[in-house]
């Protein structure tokens, strides 16, 4: 079995490689403002603005 060398990347380097892809990878969790009221417009204005209004009267 082959002896393996030491590495010359330090852990510090490795974890933010690490968090580097996963932020790249890591598809947005929440659809811009515009998206989401356009989204909530179509859903017949169930939108958090929607319901507070309803609330109030």
């Amino acid at each position: 079995m082959p002896q393996q060398q030491p590495s010359d990347v330090s852990m510090r380097d490795l974890l933010a490689s690490c968090a580097a892809a996963s932020a790249v990878s890591t598809p947005p969790r929440q659809a811009p403002a515009e998206e989401r009221a356009e989204r909530d417009e179509a859903a017949g204005g169930t939108g958090p603005e929607e319901q507070e209004t309803r609330h109030a009267a």
